[in-house]
């Protein structure tokens, strides 16, 4: 019995990884991170698998899936969104996994930032510009350590990828415009790869007011 632990990818239902996408039809028990997982993605399991949908779950609730799943020799697709390395809260789950001794593997996914720079027909490493990429969020429910804060990060003049931002866009672009001016060119992407997908461009002087008249959801969107 192993759970693997897939990701999904940024939203379109293609993206997803060929192993991720068979062992999704495989499993006979699937857990999946609610709507934010394609529903094309889900559909992929076998008639007679047992889907759950663990938004709402707690993890011992979760946990007390898998040991059933244990006790009958049953693998377990545990689904996530984009890759489940990357803000994808899967440590906790891995040290209980750990500790009750039970096989997992982690099937890395698209992540939503690089799907964001293949909306915006952009690479993220230019020569001369950056060579560095620096993912990222902004302090709230999960502090970030005071090293982490942006101000110093910015002094890199690296490539900024910020998730789970956009409510504190105005206080993002207050501690960034020292250090990469109001010219900085800046991209706002909700849902990259939905047919509901929004991308709002423009530069750290003017995405404050581009974004407000579009009023993206907090946690659906990649700065």
């Amino acid at each position: 019995m192993k759970v693997y632990i897939i990701g999904a990818g940024p939203g379109d239902p293609e993206l997803i990884t060929i192993k991720g996408a068979k062992l999704i039809e495989a499993c006979p028990i699937v857990l999946y991170t609610g709507s934010l997982v394609p529903k094309a993605v889900i559909e992929r399991t076998k008639k007679d698998a047992i889907v759950l949908d663990s938004s709402s779950m707690t993890l011992d609730e979760i946990i007390s899936v898998i040991l059933s799943a244990k006790e009958n020799d049953q693998d377990v697709a545990r689904v996530h969104t984009g890759d489940p390395s990357i803000f994808g809260s899967i440590a906790e789950q891995i040290r209980k996994l750990d500790s009750l001794n039970i096989q997992y593997e982690i099937v890395p996914g698209v992540s939503s930032f690089t799907a964001a720079a293949a909306v915006l027909g952009k690479e993220l490493t230019l020569p001369e510009v950056s060579q560095t990429i620096i993912i990222t969020r902004i302090s709230g429910r999960t502090p970030v350590p005071e090293r982490e804060r942006l101000e110093i990060l910015a002094q890199s003049g690296a490539t900024l990828t910020l998730f789970l931002s956009v409510l504190h866009i105005r206080a993002i672009v207050e501690r960034l415009t020292p250090y990469y001016g109001e010219k900085c060119p800046v991209a706002v992407i909700q849902k990259a790869t939905w047919p509901e997908q929004k991308v709002v461009v423009g530069t750290l002087d003017d995405i404050v007011s581009k974004v407000k008249r579009e009023k993206f959801p907090p946690r659906q969107s990649y700065l």
